[in-house]
């Protein structure tokens, strides 16, 4: 049995989980609403305000379809009641960052700002403290949205290992390389 799908899952006062036919979950809160499709073999139940996963054999493909199920309604339920946070910063000379409403503008050492528009479903924040590297403060209920943004700005400027130069999440940790030696003996 998959530790992750055998897990219940607790849904929290002021959210509201509607299952339909076709394995249809939506769940609602106060943060948004959320939609997703889930493998129609599973069983999904709904007790008191409790929500189980189960499957219906151990056949390989329902035993990968099950913990994926069990997470996904699980991130849906947590991001409407409470919502993800994640904090990228920019590290290198001259790198700033500023935002205009969802419109985030990066100068990140290239010849010409970078403009990236957020969607409207993700609430965009950056801060340029004295001393401190620029930091760009993403939110959002959806944590798959919030994911493929965080990557796509990751593209623009990765962070490299010779200098650990680039845009990085906080508290992540860059492994380094050494650089070149002289070789003349």
């Amino acid at each position: 049995m998959s530790r992750i799908g055998k897990a219940v899952i607790s849904i929290p006062s002021g959210v509201s989980v509607d299952i339909s036919k076709g394995n249809l979950v939506t769940v609602k809160g106060s943060k948004g609403t959320l939609t997703e499709q889930i493998n129609s073999d599973l069983t999904i139940k709904m007790e008191d305000s409790v929500l189980t996963v189960e499957r219906p054999t151990d056949q390989k493909r329902h035993r990968e379809a099950h913990g994926l199920s069990r997470s996904l309604i699980n991130n849906m339920v947590n991001g409407v009641s409470e919502g993800f946070v994640k904090r990228m910063e920019l590290i290198g000379v001259g790198y700033r960052v500023s935002n205009t409403d969802n419109l985030l503008e990066l100068i990140i050492g290239y010849s010409h700002p970078i403009y990236f528009m957020i969607p409207a479903e993700v609430k965009l924040t950056t801060k340029m403290d004295k001393g401190e590297a620029p930091t760009i403060i993403l939110e959002s209920f959806d944590k798959q949205l919030l994911g493929q943004i965080c990557a796509k700005i990751r593209t623009y400027r990765k962070p490299e290992p010779y200098k650990g130069k680039g845009i990085k999440f906080v508290g992540e940790i860059i492994r380094r390389k050494a650089g070149k030696t002289s070789g003349k003996k």
